[in-house]
């Protein structure tokens, strides 16, 4: 199986981060792909490729929470850098959040367009990230669809005809431990869009499935994810692995 969206740099995992990348190859986890947050935790990650060459694989992008006014324009000059001189499997992760403070909506509009464009330019897909802000993302995700724009709503948290728009224009629904909680109805909503468009995701050392709600995420939950997701499907774990593995190979333009 393949993380395709984890923070294995986080300082949560500088006592134990040769443990929990062990646990994560032991439950069968081959690649763990990182997602950039802004200019404080690029050199992180860049260790974790060059500690774990093969398994890591680093993604470069601003996140939408870090796009404040007086920093954007800097941020972004290195995200544009970073892509001119280094090998990254993806422009992410990038979007809107709405959660947390909504002053720079139009800056982190901005932003996004402005990254879309280098992932255009670089031939990348994008990681996508929105919270209460699904409907803007796709809306300008849609604009650039036509010049063959590729990605992941990373963690997927909007509604099935948000769902099924996404699936529609060819982009991949992120799929982590909220599948596992109760009350969320993103079961309900898997249901209905095709496998082939469905990759597996922790977003460690966030949102922990179900048995470990409230504790640290790691790579190798990816196994409960699978198997809940198997479980909601109604088919073996090894076809949701297969499928949705090669999915993220096809996306990100893996090697195996």
């Amino acid at each position: 199986m393949i993380d395709t969206h984890a923070h294995i740099y986080d300082v949560k995992f500088n006592e134990d981060r040769n443990e929990a990348i062990q646990r994560a190859k032991d439950n069968g986890i081959t690649k763990i792909l990182m997602p950039n947050c802004a200019e404080e935790t690029i050199q992180m990650m860049l260790d974790c490729e060059t500690d774990f060459p093969g398994i890591c694989i680093p993604m470069m992008g601003l996140h939408p929470c870090y796009v404040i006014d007086t920093n954007a324009e800097h941020e972004l000059e290195l995200v544009n850098k970073w892509l001119g001189k280094h090998k990254f499997c993806a422009v992410g992760e990038i979007g809107l959040d709405y959660y947390w403070d909504t002053t720079f909506i139009e800056e982190q509009k901005k932003a996004f367009r402005y990254q879309i464009e280098l992932a255009l330019a670089y031939q990348l897909p994008i990681a996508v990230h929105s919270r209460d802000s699904t409907a803007d993302c796709i809306a300008i995700i849609k604009e650039y669809i036509p010049q063959g724009l590729k990605g992941v709503m990373h963690c997927f948290s909007g509604n099935l005809q948000e769902a099924q728009t996404l699936v529609d224009i060819g982009f991949y629904l992120g799929i982590g431990g909220v599948l596992t909680y109760k009350k969320s109805g993103l079961d309900q909503i898997v249901k209905q869009v095709p496998l082939s468009n469905i990759i597996l995701e922790t977003d460690a050392p966030y949102l922990a499935p179900v048995p470990f709600r409230g504790k640290r995420n790691e790579p190798a939950y990816t196994q409960q994810i699978a198997q809940c997701l198997a479980d909601t499907l109604q088919m073996p774990i090894a076809k949701v692995d297969a499928v949705t593995t090669q999915n993220a190979i096809n996306l990100f333009d893996l090697k195996q």
